[in-house]
């Protein structure tokens, strides 16, 4: 499973330099077959990781450990937010989705769940010792560090339009000083942070997956602002500050 996890972040990564996912701002209506209302489609698309991970982590021989139960309120944490806050919070009004994409999303969500999950609370020995191990407290910390980065450039965005405007503007501020994608960058960084807390496969190959997905994007997301507004500041890299 976590061979399989690395292979479609080598996939993903291939396809998506050719390819931009369409959904967002890079969604063309009638190229991508049927689709949804974009609230629904994040709803859908992020439950298996909430619903998914706790069912297989109850599972678990160590699913009542302390520090396998701590792993899991991390994960939660993310993907509770991921699933029944961030949807209700973004304005989707008149937004759809790709059934595609959402399903694509599903898939991989159950199994990212399963694998991550299945370790933490089962083939993995967590002491409650492990709570104060380096590697844990470093790794819990760029976990949460990530994660404000990634809430704080939502709200960035979520406070650009005043109701019932449209169109879009340049983000500014926080970490859009340095990069165009910080929402980006904080879930690479988060789930860098899950790896290191968790020392596992499955982690590592979370983080690499993710950074496969979102590396790229973050490029298409750079281009388009370069592209869209003759103003852009020169200075931003597209997700990691003076670098990419």
């Amino acid at each position: 499973m976590v061979a399989l996890e690395v292979i479609l972040a080598a996939l993903t990564f291939i396809a998506l330099i050719f390819i931009t996912a369409p959904y967002g701002r890079h969604h063309k209506p009638g190229r991508w077959g049927p689709v949804i209302p974009a609230r629904l489609g994040w709803i859908l698309m992020e439950s298996p990781a909430v619903v998914v991970f706790a069912a297989i982590f109850a599972m678990g021989d160590h699913s009542a450990g302390l520090a396998p139960l701590v792993l899991l309120c991390m994960w939660q944490w993310h993907y509770i937010h991921r699933t029944f806050i961030f949807p209700f919070r973004m304005r989707s009004e008149g937004k759809t989705m790709p059934v595609l994409v959402a399903a694509l999303a599903v898939c991989f969500n159950v199994l990212n769940a399963y694998v991550n999950a299945r370790w933490i609370s089962h083939f993995g020995v967590y002491q409650s010792d492990w709570l104060y191990d380096p590697r844990f407290i470093l790794g819990a910390l760029v976990f949460f560090v990530g994660f404000g980065v990634n809430v704080h450039a939502d709200n960035v965005l979520f406070n650009l339009r005043a109701p019932g405007e449209t169109g879009y503007r340049i983000p500014r501020g926080g970490v859009y000083r340095w990069v165009t994608a910080p929402n980006y960058l904080g879930e690479v960084l988060e789930w860098c942070g899950w790896a290191l807390a968790s020392w596992s496969l499955g982690g590592l190959a979370f983080a690499i997956y993710t950074a496969a997905n979102l590396v790229p994007r973050a490029l298409s997301h750079h281009r388009w602002y370069r592209e869209t507004f003759e103003d852009y500041p020169a200075q931003r890299r597209a997700i990691f500050p003076f670098v990419l």
